[in-house]
Protein backbone atom coordinates (compact mmCIF):
# COMPACT_ATOMS: atom_id res chain seq x y z
CA UNK A 1 0.00 0.00 0.00
CA UNK A 2 2.83 2.32 0.74
CA UNK A 3 4.24 1.96 -2.75
CA UNK A 4 0.89 2.13 -4.30
CA UNK A 5 0.88 5.60 -2.42
CA UNK A 6 3.69 6.46 -3.14
CA UNK A 7 3.62 5.82 -7.25
CA UNK A 8 0.02 8.25 -6.92
CA UNK A 9 2.23 10.65 -5.08
CA UNK A 10 4.63 10.93 -8.28
CA UNK A 11 2.27 10.89 -11.01
CA UNK A 12 0.58 13.57 -9.12
CA UNK A 13 3.66 15.68 -9.07
CA UNK A 14 4.26 15.52 -13.05
CA UNK A 15 0.95 16.65 -13.13
CA UNK A 16 1.50 19.22 -11.06
CA UNK A 17 4.63 19.92 -12.74
CA UNK A 18 2.79 20.06 -16.21
CA UNK A 19 0.31 22.65 -15.07
CA UNK A 20 2.60 25.08 -13.75
CA UNK A 21 5.10 24.99 -16.99
CA UNK A 22 1.68 25.30 -19.31
CA UNK A 23 0.92 28.18 -16.68
CA UNK A 24 4.08 30.01 -16.05
CA UNK A 25 5.52 29.82 -19.49
CA UNK A 26 4.80 33.12 -21.92
CA UNK A 27 7.13 32.57 -24.25
CA UNK A 28 5.51 29.76 -25.51
CA UNK A 29 6.68 30.80 -29.24
CA UNK A 30 10.08 30.89 -27.89
CA UNK A 31 10.17 27.94 -25.75
CA UNK A 32 7.30 25.83 -26.54
CA UNK A 33 6.16 24.03 -23.62
CA UNK A 34 6.93 19.81 -24.90
CA UNK A 35 10.38 21.47 -24.75
CA UNK A 36 10.57 22.48 -21.31
CA UNK A 37 8.83 19.13 -20.24
CA UNK A 38 11.01 17.00 -21.53
CA UNK A 39 14.16 18.75 -20.12
CA UNK A 40 12.75 19.11 -16.88
CA UNK A 41 12.26 15.21 -17.19
CA UNK A 42 15.55 14.82 -17.54
CA UNK A 43 16.31 16.58 -15.03
CA UNK A 44 13.83 14.87 -12.82
CA UNK A 45 15.36 11.31 -14.00
CA UNK A 46 18.18 12.25 -11.60
CA UNK A 47 15.68 11.76 -8.19
CA UNK A 48 15.57 8.19 -7.45
CA UNK A 49 11.73 8.11 -7.39
CA UNK A 50 11.47 9.72 -10.66
CA UNK A 51 14.03 7.02 -12.21
CA UNK A 52 11.73 4.32 -11.15
CA UNK A 53 9.36 5.27 -13.43
CA UNK A 54 8.87 3.12 -16.56
CA UNK A 55 6.39 3.15 -19.34
CA UNK A 56 5.44 0.04 -21.44
CA UNK A 57 4.64 0.26 -25.20
CA UNK A 58 1.43 -1.96 -24.57
CA UNK A 59 0.48 0.98 -22.26
CA UNK A 60 1.04 4.10 -24.30
CA UNK A 61 -0.20 2.02 -27.34
CA UNK A 62 -3.42 0.69 -25.64
CA UNK A 63 -4.47 3.73 -23.49
CA UNK A 64 -2.79 6.85 -24.46
CA UNK A 65 -2.70 6.88 -28.27
CA UNK A 66 -6.40 6.40 -28.74
CA UNK A 67 -7.61 9.29 -26.84
CA UNK A 68 -4.57 11.61 -28.06
CA UNK A 69 -6.18 10.99 -31.71
CA UNK A 70 -9.71 10.67 -31.56
CA UNK A 71 -9.52 14.54 -30.03
CA UNK A 72 -6.89 15.54 -32.83
CA UNK A 73 -9.38 13.98 -35.54
CA UNK A 74 -12.70 15.42 -34.36
CA UNK A 75 -11.01 18.55 -33.38
CA UNK A 76 -10.09 19.30 -36.93
CA UNK A 77 -12.53 21.13 -39.36
CA UNK A 78 -13.91 18.75 -41.22
CA UNK A 79 -13.76 21.61 -44.16
CA UNK A 80 -10.42 22.21 -44.07
CA UNK A 81 -9.89 18.15 -44.07
CA UNK A 82 -12.19 18.30 -47.35
CA UNK A 83 -10.26 21.04 -48.96
CA UNK A 84 -6.82 19.75 -47.99
CA UNK A 85 -7.62 16.41 -48.43
CA UNK A 86 -5.73 15.55 -51.65
CA UNK A 87 -2.77 16.98 -49.62
CA UNK A 88 -3.44 15.36 -47.17
CA UNK A 89 -3.38 11.85 -48.83
CA UNK A 90 -0.37 12.33 -51.02
CA UNK A 91 1.67 13.46 -48.29
CA UNK A 92 0.74 10.59 -45.61
CA UNK A 93 0.48 7.91 -48.07
CA UNK A 94 3.56 8.54 -51.31
CA UNK A 95 5.42 10.83 -49.56
CA UNK A 96 5.60 8.68 -46.49
CA UNK A 97 6.71 5.72 -48.32
CA UNK A 98 9.35 8.04 -49.79
CA UNK A 99 10.53 9.48 -46.61
CA UNK A 100 10.86 5.72 -45.36
CA UNK A 101 12.90 4.51 -47.93
CA UNK A 102 15.22 7.46 -48.78
CA UNK A 103 15.70 7.70 -45.16
CA UNK A 104 16.53 4.33 -44.20
CA UNK A 105 19.22 4.39 -47.12
CA UNK A 106 20.55 7.13 -45.38
CA UNK A 107 20.66 5.74 -42.05
CA UNK A 108 22.18 2.67 -43.49
CA UNK A 109 24.87 4.53 -45.54
CA UNK A 110 25.45 6.76 -42.06
CA UNK A 111 25.11 3.81 -39.70
CA UNK A 112 27.72 2.24 -41.52
CA UNK A 113 30.42 5.05 -40.03
CA UNK A 114 30.18 4.23 -36.40
CA UNK A 115 29.12 0.07 -36.79
CA UNK A 116 27.10 -2.82 -38.87
CA UNK A 117 23.80 -1.64 -39.15
CA UNK A 118 21.41 -4.07 -41.48
CA UNK A 119 19.46 -2.38 -44.45
CA UNK A 120 15.84 -3.35 -42.98
CA UNK A 121 17.06 -2.42 -39.31
CA UNK A 122 17.88 1.15 -40.67
CA UNK A 123 14.24 1.10 -42.76
CA UNK A 124 12.55 0.28 -38.94
CA UNK A 125 14.10 3.17 -37.58
CA UNK A 126 13.07 5.55 -40.68
CA UNK A 127 9.75 4.19 -39.60
CA UNK A 128 9.80 4.95 -36.26
CA UNK A 129 10.99 8.72 -36.81
CA UNK A 130 8.57 9.38 -39.78
CA UNK A 131 5.56 10.02 -37.56
CA UNK A 132 4.60 13.83 -37.19
CA UNK A 133 3.57 15.50 -33.50
CA UNK A 134 2.39 18.78 -34.07
CA UNK A 135 1.09 19.12 -30.86
CA UNK A 136 3.65 21.97 -30.05
CA UNK A 137 3.75 23.98 -32.86
CA UNK A 138 0.61 24.32 -34.33
CA UNK A 139 -0.15 27.30 -32.18
CA UNK A 140 3.26 28.59 -32.89
CA UNK A 141 2.53 28.58 -36.80
CA UNK A 142 -1.34 30.10 -36.24
CA UNK A 143 1.01 33.67 -34.77
CA UNK A 144 4.30 33.54 -36.69
CA UNK A 145 2.92 32.31 -40.08
CA UNK A 146 1.37 34.64 -42.83
CA UNK A 147 -0.07 31.67 -44.20
CA UNK A 148 -2.53 30.01 -41.75
CA UNK A 149 -3.26 27.01 -43.81
CA UNK A 150 0.67 26.05 -43.49
CA UNK A 151 -1.00 25.02 -39.75
CA UNK A 152 -3.96 23.64 -41.09
CA UNK A 153 -1.56 21.15 -43.62
CA UNK A 154 0.59 20.40 -40.85
CA UNK A 155 -2.20 19.24 -38.31
CA UNK A 156 -4.43 17.28 -40.81
CA UNK A 157 -1.21 15.67 -42.38
CA UNK A 158 -0.39 14.10 -38.90
CA UNK A 159 -3.84 12.60 -38.45
CA UNK A 160 -3.57 9.95 -41.03
CA UNK A 161 0.31 10.14 -41.03
CA UNK A 162 0.85 9.04 -37.69
CA UNK A 163 -1.99 5.51 -39.24
CA UNK A 164 0.25 4.73 -42.02
CA UNK A 165 3.51 5.08 -40.39
CA UNK A 166 2.54 2.44 -37.86
CA UNK A 167 1.72 0.25 -40.50
CA UNK A 168 4.67 0.41 -42.20
CA UNK A 169 6.36 0.13 -39.13
CA UNK A 170 4.64 -3.10 -37.88
CA UNK A 171 5.62 -4.62 -42.03
CA UNK A 172 8.89 -3.59 -41.79
CA UNK A 173 9.53 -5.36 -37.78
CA UNK A 174 7.48 -8.24 -39.17
CA UNK A 175 10.54 -8.87 -41.69
CA UNK A 176 12.80 -7.89 -39.50
CA UNK A 177 11.94 -10.78 -37.20
CA UNK A 178 11.57 -13.25 -40.38
CA UNK A 179 7.62 -13.44 -39.57
CA UNK A 180 6.36 -11.85 -42.77
CA UNK A 181 7.80 -12.73 -46.38
CA UNK A 182 9.27 -9.91 -48.53
CA UNK A 183 7.49 -10.20 -51.26
CA UNK A 184 6.01 -7.07 -53.04
CA UNK A 185 2.10 -8.75 -53.46
CA UNK A 186 2.35 -9.66 -50.22
CA UNK A 187 3.29 -6.62 -48.57
CA UNK A 188 1.05 -4.47 -50.86
CA UNK A 189 -1.85 -6.68 -50.01
CA UNK A 190 -1.36 -6.06 -45.53
CA UNK A 191 -0.86 -2.59 -46.52
CA UNK A 192 -3.84 -1.99 -48.26
CA UNK A 193 -5.96 -4.31 -46.19
CA UNK A 194 -4.74 -2.92 -42.43
CA UNK A 195 -5.86 0.35 -43.79
CA UNK A 196 -8.79 0.11 -45.75
CA UNK A 197 -10.50 -2.22 -43.32
CA UNK A 198 -9.20 0.14 -40.52
CA UNK A 199 -11.68 2.98 -42.09
CA UNK A 200 -14.17 0.89 -42.88
CA UNK A 201 -14.63 0.41 -39.29
CA UNK A 202 -13.70 3.59 -38.24
CA UNK A 203 -17.18 4.92 -40.74
CA UNK A 204 -19.09 2.07 -38.92
CA UNK A 205 -17.97 3.36 -35.29
CA UNK A 206 -18.24 6.83 -36.39
CA UNK A 207 -22.07 6.41 -38.33
CA UNK A 208 -23.06 4.61 -35.10
CA UNK A 209 -21.97 7.78 -32.72
CA UNK A 210 -23.59 10.20 -34.64
CA UNK A 211 -26.67 8.11 -34.71
CA UNK A 212 -26.76 7.00 -31.12
CA UNK A 213 -26.10 10.36 -29.68
CA UNK A 214 -29.73 11.18 -30.62
CA UNK A 215 -30.94 8.80 -28.65
CA UNK A 216 -30.58 10.87 -25.26
CA UNK A 217 -30.04 14.14 -24.28
CA UNK A 218 -27.94 13.50 -21.48
CA UNK A 219 -24.45 15.20 -22.18
CA UNK A 220 -22.93 12.69 -19.42
CA UNK A 221 -23.93 9.53 -21.62
CA UNK A 222 -23.19 11.28 -25.22
CA UNK A 223 -19.24 11.88 -23.75
CA UNK A 224 -19.56 7.94 -22.47
CA UNK A 225 -20.83 7.00 -26.24
CA UNK A 226 -17.76 8.74 -27.25
CA UNK A 227 -15.05 7.16 -25.35
CA UNK A 228 -16.69 3.74 -26.59
CA UNK A 229 -16.18 4.82 -30.54
CA UNK A 230 -12.50 6.55 -29.40
CA UNK A 231 -11.29 2.92 -27.51
CA UNK A 232 -13.93 0.57 -29.34
CA UNK A 233 -13.24 1.38 -32.78
CA UNK A 234 -9.36 1.21 -32.23
CA UNK A 235 -9.06 -1.98 -30.29
CA UNK A 236 -11.27 -3.84 -32.32
CA UNK A 237 -9.34 -2.76 -35.57
CA UNK A 238 -6.80 -4.03 -34.16
CA UNK A 239 -8.20 -7.36 -33.03
CA UNK A 240 -9.51 -8.07 -36.27
CA UNK A 241 -5.68 -7.18 -37.87
CA UNK A 242 -6.43 -4.11 -39.04
CA UNK A 243 -5.16 -0.23 -38.00
CA UNK A 244 -6.76 1.04 -35.21
CA UNK A 245 -4.97 4.17 -35.46
CA UNK A 246 -6.52 4.73 -38.62
CA UNK A 247 -10.22 3.24 -37.34
CA UNK A 248 -10.16 6.25 -34.45
CA UNK A 249 -8.91 9.08 -36.54
CA UNK A 250 -11.59 8.14 -38.99
CA UNK A 251 -13.94 7.89 -36.83
CA UNK A 252 -13.69 11.23 -35.45
CA UNK A 253 -13.46 12.96 -38.54
CA UNK A 254 -16.76 11.46 -39.37
CA UNK A 255 -17.76 13.22 -36.32
CA UNK A 256 -16.09 16.37 -37.36
CA UNK A 257 -18.08 16.25 -40.58
CA UNK A 258 -21.44 15.22 -38.34
CA UNK A 259 -20.56 19.30 -35.99
CA UNK A 260 -20.25 20.99 -38.97
CA UNK A 261 -23.48 19.85 -40.83
CA UNK A 262 -25.93 20.34 -38.11
CA UNK A 263 -26.58 22.69 -35.42
CA UNK A 264 -28.55 20.28 -32.90
CA UNK A 265 -25.34 18.72 -31.63
CA UNK A 266 -23.57 22.40 -30.66
CA UNK A 267 -24.20 20.95 -26.71
CA UNK A 268 -22.78 17.59 -27.85
CA UNK A 269 -19.43 19.58 -29.14
CA UNK A 270 -19.51 21.83 -25.74
CA UNK A 271 -19.59 18.65 -23.27
CA UNK A 272 -17.14 17.13 -25.53
CA UNK A 273 -14.53 19.53 -25.56
CA UNK A 274 -14.87 20.01 -21.92
CA UNK A 275 -13.91 16.38 -21.47
CA UNK A 276 -11.18 15.30 -24.46
CA UNK A 277 -9.73 18.46 -24.40
CA UNK A 278 -8.66 18.27 -20.56
CA UNK A 279 -7.35 14.81 -21.31
CA UNK A 280 -5.09 15.83 -24.09
CA UNK A 281 -3.73 18.45 -21.94
CA UNK A 282 -3.17 15.99 -18.81
CA UNK A 283 -1.78 13.48 -21.00
CA UNK A 284 0.45 15.41 -23.02
CA UNK A 285 1.92 17.12 -20.42
CA UNK A 286 2.45 13.60 -18.37
CA UNK A 287 3.93 12.04 -21.47
CA UNK A 288 6.66 14.34 -22.22
CA UNK A 289 7.84 14.60 -18.90
CA UNK A 290 8.03 11.04 -18.72
CA UNK A 291 9.87 10.80 -22.31
CA UNK A 292 12.40 12.76 -21.02
CA UNK A 293 12.62 10.51 -17.74
CA UNK A 294 13.00 7.42 -19.57
CA UNK A 295 15.32 8.87 -22.30
CA UNK A 296 17.97 10.48 -20.04
CA UNK A 297 19.52 6.67 -19.48
CA UNK A 298 19.61 6.00 -22.84
CA UNK A 299 20.98 9.28 -24.00
CA UNK A 300 24.09 8.53 -21.91
CA UNK A 301 24.90 5.92 -24.20
CA UNK A 302 24.50 7.23 -27.53
CA UNK A 303 25.86 8.25 -30.56
CA UNK A 304 25.05 11.92 -30.76
CA UNK A 305 26.64 13.08 -34.34
CA UNK A 306 25.27 10.24 -35.67
CA UNK A 307 21.62 11.29 -34.31
CA UNK A 308 22.53 14.58 -35.42
CA UNK A 309 23.11 13.88 -38.90
CA UNK A 310 19.85 11.21 -39.40
CA UNK A 311 18.07 14.64 -37.92
CA UNK A 312 19.67 16.88 -40.33
CA UNK A 313 18.83 13.73 -43.53
CA UNK A 314 15.51 13.54 -42.65
CA UNK A 315 14.32 17.05 -42.79
CA UNK A 316 16.44 17.33 -45.69
CA UNK A 317 14.21 14.46 -47.43
CA UNK A 318 11.02 15.89 -45.95
CA UNK A 319 11.87 19.42 -47.15
CA UNK A 320 12.20 17.81 -50.88
CA UNK A 321 9.47 15.37 -50.88
CA UNK A 322 6.78 17.78 -49.10
CA UNK A 323 7.73 20.68 -52.06
CA UNK A 324 8.44 17.73 -55.10
CA UNK A 325 5.11 15.91 -54.68
CA UNK A 326 3.07 19.55 -53.87
CA UNK A 327 4.20 20.60 -57.21
CA UNK A 328 4.69 17.80 -59.31
CA UNK A 329 1.35 15.85 -58.53
CA UNK A 330 -1.42 17.47 -61.03
CA UNK A 331 -4.14 16.66 -58.93
CA UNK A 332 -1.90 17.82 -55.51
CA UNK A 333 -3.52 21.06 -54.35
CA UNK A 334 -2.33 23.60 -52.86
CA UNK A 335 0.92 24.13 -54.01
CA UNK A 336 3.68 24.69 -51.86
CA UNK A 337 6.79 27.34 -52.20
CA UNK A 338 9.89 26.18 -51.82
CA UNK A 339 10.15 28.30 -48.33
CA UNK A 340 6.87 27.11 -47.20
CA UNK A 341 7.87 23.58 -47.75
CA UNK A 342 11.10 24.28 -45.34
CA UNK A 343 8.52 25.39 -42.61
CA UNK A 344 6.08 22.20 -42.79
CA UNK A 345 9.56 20.09 -42.58
CA UNK A 346 10.54 21.79 -39.51
CA UNK A 347 6.80 21.55 -38.24
CA UNK A 348 7.08 18.12 -38.57
CA UNK A 349 8.67 17.20 -35.71
CA UNK A 350 8.93 13.53 -33.73
CA UNK A 351 7.24 13.30 -30.82
CA UNK A 352 4.83 10.74 -28.49
CA UNK A 353 3.63 8.25 -31.16
CA UNK A 354 7.39 7.67 -32.11
CA UNK A 355 8.30 6.54 -28.58
CA UNK A 356 5.10 4.07 -28.54
CA UNK A 357 6.88 2.77 -31.36
CA UNK A 358 10.28 2.70 -29.73
CA UNK A 359 8.55 0.95 -26.77
CA UNK A 360 7.20 -1.62 -28.72
CA UNK A 361 10.18 -2.91 -29.65
CA UNK A 362 10.53 -5.16 -26.53
CA UNK A 363 7.65 -7.47 -28.19
CA UNK A 364 9.42 -7.83 -31.64
CA UNK A 365 12.44 -10.15 -31.91
CA UNK A 366 14.73 -8.14 -34.15
CA UNK A 367 17.86 -8.62 -32.45
CA UNK A 368 19.22 -5.99 -30.90
CA UNK A 369 16.71 -4.07 -30.03
CA UNK A 370 19.04 -1.69 -27.38
CA UNK A 371 20.87 0.07 -31.08
CA UNK A 372 17.39 0.65 -32.37
CA UNK A 373 15.95 1.77 -29.52
CA UNK A 374 18.99 4.44 -28.70
CA UNK A 375 19.42 5.80 -32.18
CA UNK A 376 15.77 6.56 -31.91
CA UNK A 377 15.00 8.01 -28.77
CA UNK A 378 17.72 10.58 -29.42
CA UNK A 379 16.70 12.05 -32.45
CA UNK A 380 13.56 12.41 -31.22
CA UNK A 381 14.84 13.72 -28.53
CA UNK A 382 16.78 16.31 -30.40
CA UNK A 383 13.49 16.87 -32.61
CA UNK A 384 11.20 17.71 -30.00
CA UNK A 385 14.29 20.54 -28.72
CA UNK A 386 15.68 21.83 -31.74
CA UNK A 387 12.56 22.05 -34.30
CA UNK A 388 10.52 23.17 -31.66
CA UNK A 389 12.99 25.62 -30.79
CA UNK A 390 13.61 26.54 -34.50
CA UNK A 391 10.28 26.75 -36.33
CA UNK A 392 9.28 30.42 -35.09
CA UNK A 393 12.02 32.14 -35.81
CA UNK A 394 12.06 30.27 -39.40
CA UNK A 395 8.70 30.81 -39.56
CA UNK A 396 8.91 34.46 -39.34
CA UNK A 397 12.08 34.92 -41.23
CA UNK A 398 10.30 33.48 -44.18
CA UNK A 399 7.28 34.84 -44.10
CA UNK A 400 9.11 38.56 -43.99
CA UNK A 401 11.25 37.55 -46.88
CA UNK A 402 8.62 36.10 -48.90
Amino acid sequence: MEGYGMDVLVVISLLLVGYLIFTLDTHKENVPVPVLLVLIGIGLSFVPVYREISLTGELMYDVFLPALLFVSAYQFPFQDFKRLSVWIISQATIGLLITVFALGGAIYLLGSLFFDLPFLVALLIAAILTPTDPVSVVSILKQSADDAELAEMVEGESLLNDGTSIVIFTLIAGMVAGEQGYSFGSVTFNFLFVILFGVLLGLVFGWLLQWAVHLTHDRHYQVMLSIIVAYGSFHLAELAGASGVIAVVTAGILLSRTFERSAVERHFRDSLDGFWTIIEVTLVSFLFLVIGIVSAELLLDTSWLLAFLILISYLLIRWVTVYGLSNVLPFSRPRVSFAHAAILSVAGLKGVVSVVLILTLEFEPIGDTAIVATISFTVVLMSVVLQSLLIHPLTKKLSDDS
